[in-house]
């Protein structure tokens, strides 16, 4: 079982990273919007070791070959329009609107952020069946880990990003990229 704990944790790394980036770059981040985040980013992690137990070596080690590029893509897409809409603001925009912004409060940037960051769960699906882990307790812990530890990176990400108001927007816009990068050069 403390693998298992192990294998959680580092998957929840990614979306970790998103919500404390997004603590740190969205001044007016509420409660829901962390705990409606942590709960997609969570369910996802729990969603992807199910699809790839069941999707079975074959068509998951076809598939992997491609991962790291869709999670680079899709990060890379939202970090980027994390820095334009944070320097667009400058210029007149709407502060603080989401969809222009690229943040977890706009329901399309979270479902791509879940998407992004628990892609490599798929293949940990099929590994969890090569253990011989049962997938449904395996998946509950990955997915209950992922949620408590983007609660809390939610709320450290809150409580430094007051001292990094003015350019949180670019880092939290960078710090996806450069995730997004990691994942690419992994794979």
């Amino acid at each position: 079982m403390i693998p298992l704990f192990f294998i959680a944790l580092c998957l929840s790394l990614d979306a970790f990273a998103v919500s404390v980036s997004s603590g740190i770059s969205i001044r007016d981040l509420r409660f829901f919007h962390a705990l409606r985040a942590s709960f997609c980013f969570g369910l996802f992690q729990f969603i992807m070791p199910l699809a790839g137990w069941y999707m079975g070596d074959a068509f998951a080690a076809r598939f992997e070959t491609y991962t790291h590029w869709i999670a680079f893509a899709l990060l890379a897409f939202i970090g980027g329009k994390m820095i334009l809409g944070s320097l667009r603001r400058g210029k007149g925009s709407v502060a603080g609107h989401a969809e222009n912004t690229g943040d977890i409060r706009s329901l399309i940037t979270l479902f791509i952020l879940s998407v992004a960051t628990s892609i490599d769960a798929l293949a940990t699906g099929v590994s969890l069946n090569i253990m011989g882990l049962g997938v449904w307790l395996s998946a509950a812990i990955i997915g209950g880990v992922t949620f408590f530890v983007c609660l809390f990176g939610f709320e450290f990400g809150r409580r430094i990003g007051t001292a990094l108001e003015k350019w949180a927007q670019i880092a939290g816009g960078f710090v996806l990229i450069g995730i997004g990068i990691r994942i690419l050069i992994q794979g």
